[in-house]
């Protein structure tokens, strides 16, 4: 039992330093890439979510439901790609520098939207159109907030 216990540690231990290696050495440019690929399934995800809060589609509680999932998945996926070798990347960005000058807030805006992601995947097991639509709001708004700091305007 002992010996399958220290195998199992020895395990993940090397995956986790195979996993460090691997994401060390990913190109800068491949890093933003897929990260804006996290942000637009984001986007592709809400925009339904967002017309249905702002009476322009016809609400559809399974919707919110299938799309709050998928979002509470997504919703982790963009940050690893806002990694310090990407700052000075030669890729189109729309990032602007003060996310590294102030990485904290940035962090902030980060755990903000997570959070929004789960309250909203709570209410939509809610069932009330009410409550979906409140987290939809949130959502949005912590979108919002980020975007206003850290992201050009074009």
């Amino acid at each position: 039992m002992r010996f399958k216990l220290i195998l199992a540690g020895l395990a993940l231990a090397l995956g986790a330093g195979l996993t460090l290696t691997a994401h060390s050495q990913m190109k800068p440019e491949v890093m933003v890439k897929q990260r804006q690929a996290a942000m637009t399934l984001q986007l592709k995800y809400l925009g339904p979510l967002f017309a249905m809060a702002q009476g322009k589609a016809p609400f559809n509680a399974e919707t919110v439901a299938r799309n709050a999932a998928y979002l509470d998945v997504l919703d982790r996926m963009a940050w690893d790609g806002f990694d310090p070798s990407t700052k000075d990347t030669t890729a189109t960005t729309r990032a602007l520098p003060v996310i590294w000058s102030e990485p904290a807030k940035f962090k902030e805006a980060q755990t903000h939207f997570q959070s929004a992601v789960s309250e909203l995947v709570a209410a939509s097991k809610s069932g009330d159109e009410a409550k979906m639509k409140a987290a939809i709001g949130a959502v949005g708004k912590s979108c919002g907030a980020c975007h206003d700091h850290f992201r050009e305007k074009r």
